[in-house]
């Protein structure tokens, strides 16, 4: 077992190189950071020469590839982090220095446990991409077929493993100072980042969930995931079909190739909203470098090493959530985060509802780009602070991937409407899971004649839906011993307390607080 020394050894160095690339700036003035750390990040900052604008990217590349991925997350957040930070952290995405090809030759015939020459007839040592845990080779099979070979850069288990160690040890401490940092749950968080990226970590893992969804996805037009080639694919190396296309990243790359953006904006909400709500299970990692258009306009998705799920009561609150809100039918929206037990019961429904309103009109009706996202999500963490509603982790990869995508389809088309997009499907996917009552209760709004059916109609609604329990069990979070418990040191002290608020702040609690603020 890791020491506790070496924990804190670790964080100090992480909070020194955040402090030197003037990443700890802007956490000093985060609304969400304890007035006792602020002064503790103003010291760690004591004597270093940062740069006008922070440089996250360069502060996370340096810390290494556990915080290269949780910078890959904070990427997708510019309402916590800002626009700027935001626009920096997104070359971490596939743009960083690639191993050299020596060592992803022996990776491949390692683990494949064959020479090269009997796998592929050739493969460009150049690589397409590099990102932090693996990068990307284009190569030929025998047989002739054009393939992208994926292959994790040496030595990226242990490196992970190491880091995250630390991340759950400060985790823990920081969560056992309480106030905030106790609600926003922590070690739950960092347990489900630890679950993410170990399954990245299996390449077998993501062939696997690019077939699953692939199944779930068949009767999908114009959306596509590349095959997987199971003979050239083990844990550390993938091999599936090339991709042919325009990244959705590139714009004008789009146009000048005649494609209809609004069209394929409209197409990214819906096939999203078709794996997280209808599917249940959903492709988590939808940044714009994973995200090509062939020629016909069908969109290809790649690299599937994140993925999310949710069960079937989940998605039925979840969609009628959504539905809600671009109803503005607060009431149910409220209803449901009673039924789940997100919101606690001593406080008051109408009031919850009441609270929603306020965020949700001003969206209603109008187009992305008259809207500030930052200043909505505002709104609503501060409902969740204000009604006590604890951070729920199963939601975490949802959140983040709705974030991905609303960014990407305005990027296509600024004018688009979110809301309006995505009424009319879940709408429909909703009347589909409710049956024939849902359809009857329609009726009935319009047809008082028949309002004597509402008493039955209403009993076999609420039969269907789901009432508790919406929320899995959370993942069994670190076994860690609190520095300030162990009984073979000496009592506990508030300085301890103090120290260790600077150490893990300083370090881990820096990415953390932005991502869970």
């Amino acid at each position: 077992m890791t020491s506790s020394r070496t924990h804190i050894f670790r964080l100090l160095k992480w909070g020194r190189t955040l402090a030197k690339h003037g990443a700890l700036r802007d956490l000093e003035k985060h609304k969400a950071t304890p007035p006792q750390v602020r002064r503790l990040f103003r010291i760690a900052r004591i004597g270093t020469f940062q740069p006008k604008e922070p440089n996250y990217s360069a502060a996370l590349q340096a810390i290494g590839p556990a915080a290269i991925k949780l910078g890959q997350t904070l990427a997708t957040r510019p309402d916590v982090i800002g626009e700027a930070a935001a626009r920096d952290l997104l070359q971490l995405q596939d743009s960083l220095p690639p191993v050299p090809f020596a060592q992803i030759r022996d990776e491949i015939e390692l683990s494949l446990g064959k020479s090269l020459d009997e796998l592929y007839s050739h493969i460009d040592p150049d690589p397409v991409g590099a990102a932090s845990i693996a990068q990307v080779h284009r190569a030929t099979t025998l047989e002739g077929k054009d393939v992208a070979v994926k292959v994790l850069r040496p030595g990226i288990i242990k490196k992970f493993t190491r880091d995250i160690e630390t991340y759950e040890w400060a985790a823990a401490h920081l969560e056992a100072l309480g106030g905030e940092a106790k609600r926003l749950r922590p070690e739950s968080v960092i347990a489900n980042f630890r679950r993410w990226t170990m399954r990245e970590l299996d390449l077998r893992r993501e062939a696997a969930s690019a077939s699953e969804l692939a199944e779930h996805m068949t009767q999908v037009d114009q959306y596509e995931i590349p095959a997987i080639d199971w003979e050239r694919t083990s844990g550390r190396v993938l091999t599936l079909d090339w991709v042919e296309g325009v990244k959705i990243s590139n714009r004008e790359g789009l146009i000048a190739a005649g494609h209809d953006l609004d069209a394929i904006a409209n197409r990214l909400v819906h096939t999203f909203l078709k794996q997280a709500i209808e599917a249940g299970y959903f492709h988590a990692d939808m940044h714009q470098g994973n995200l090509f258009v062939k020629a016909d306009g069908t969109i290809v998705a790649i690299d599937f090493g994140i993925m999310g799920r949710i069960n079937k009561k989940a998605r039925v609150w979840l969609a009628e959530i959504l539905y809600g809100l671009t109803t503005g039918n607060y009431r149910r929206v409220a209803e449901i985060h009673f039924e789940a037990q997100y919101v606690p019961d001593h406080h008051s429904m109408e009031d919850f509802a009441t609270a929603l309103r306020a965020v949700g009109e001003p969206m209603r009706g109008k187009p992305v780009s008259e809207l500030s996202v930052g200043d909505m999500l505002d709104g609503l963490f501060a409902i969740t602070r204000d009604f006590d509603m604890e951070t729920q982790p199963h939601l975490l990869l949802l959140q983040k991937t709705m974030v991905m995508v609303e960014g990407i389809a305005t990027d296509l088309n600024p004018m688009i409407n979110m809301w309006d997009t995505s009424g009319p499907y879940v709408k429909e996917w909703i009347r589909g899971e409710l049956g024939p009552e849902a359809a009857i209760a329609d009726r009935i709004n319009d047809d008082l004649g028949t309002i004597m059916m509402l008493p039955d109609i209403v009993r076999r609604l609420d039969a269907q839906l789901p009432r508790k329990g919406g929320a899995p069990p959370a993942l069994p979070v670190a076994d860690v011993e609190l520095i300030w418990e162990k009984r073979n040191k000496g009592p506990a002290s508030d300085f301890w307390r103090y120290v260790l608020t600077a150490i893990v702040a300083g370090g881990a609690g820096a990415a953390a607080m932005f991502l869970w603020g």
